[in-house]
């Protein structure tokens, strides 16, 4: 989280988003072949504490986004992040913004931040009613490091279509019934989650996959900050399916619901290239 903060200050004006977010959507169509792509950030953490406009912030997030799509055959969006530490009276500023945003380049709105018990999922109800019948879309941060019992107080109260990691929900049927029922998926970052010691290792994985599929729960699998952690989609498809824990199939399956909950209005219109993943094979058992 210190990496993500000091990055954060070094993003702080709007010529550094531009560039920032031209730099990722291009590289990630680059180095990937990555064409659709949303991006997450908190305009008040590129600020430095309102020394720069809100509003130069994200217009130059935009301008960052109209770049990369003149130069490369991609689809991006922008999701605004509130924050759990951060005031409501600031997080309602942030949304405001994502709401004014709308058909601008911003797509949806996220809560982000080290989990904690303060945190009060219902003191968001009404604000996040209002996102969504604005149309914008809602994912959550939750189930990765803190209770176990946020996960279904999220979704009741908040009521998002995604939720970002969610690896705990595998620990509680309650919590999976939710997800299933109401057709919830998870945003599972595995590099991410084994380099902050939420996941232990790649077996656990393999049990938290296998638990979502038999449960009926829906997933996606993602980088969490490839230029970060060095890891990108291929890699962590890759890897699951060297590993043997998901098969050409199952991957394939994962990318569907990735299409079919994307944030980015064109992306759920567009037929799944069927083109396969990495292989599955089986290999000696292996840890992080």
């Amino acid at each position: 989280l210190q990496l993500f903060h000091w990055t954060e200050l070094i993003q702080s004006s709007p010529l550094a988003v531009e560039r920032s977010v031209y730099e990722v959507v291009g590289g990630a169509y680059r180095k990937n072949n990555v064409t659709t792509i949303e991006l997450r950030f908190n305009p008040m953490k590129r600020n430095r504490g309102g020394e720069q406009d809100l509003d130069h912030i994200i217009s130059a997030a935009i301008r960052g986004m109209d770049r990369a799509r003149l130069e490369y055959p991609v689809t991006p969006g922008l999701i605004l992040c509130l924050d759990r530490a951060f005031p409501y009276a600031l997080n309602e500023i942030v949304a405001e913004k994502a709401m004014a945003y709308l058909g601008r380049g911003v797509v949806g709105i996220d809560i982000a931040g080290p989990e904690s018990d303060g945190f009060r999922p219902a003191d968001y109800r009404r604000l996040f009613e209002r996102v969504r019948r604005r149309g914008l879309g809602v994912t959550v941060h939750t189930g990765e490091s803190g209770p176990l019992e946020e996960i279904a107080d999220v979704i009741e109260e908040l009521q998002p279509s995604r939720i970002g990691h969610g690896v705990k929900a595998a620990y509680d049927p309650y919590t999976m019934a939710m997800l299933r029922e109401r057709a919830i998926t998870l945003e599972l970052c595995p590099t991410s989650n084994l380099n902050t010691r939420v996941v232990s290792g790649w077996e656990e994985f393999r049990w938290i996959f296998d638990t979502f599929r038999r449960n009926g729960v829906r997933y996606t699998v993602n980088t969490d900050g490839p230029e970060m952690l060095k890891t990108y989609i291929r890699d962590e498809l890759s890897t699951l399916g060297r590993l043997g824990i998901l098969s050409v199939e199952e991957q394939l399956q994962a990318a569907e619901w990735a299409r079919q909950s994307s944030f980015v209005a064109s992306l759920t219109d567009l037929p799944l290239p069927r083109t396969a993943p990495a292989p599955r094979l089986q290999v000696e058992r292996e840890e992080a």
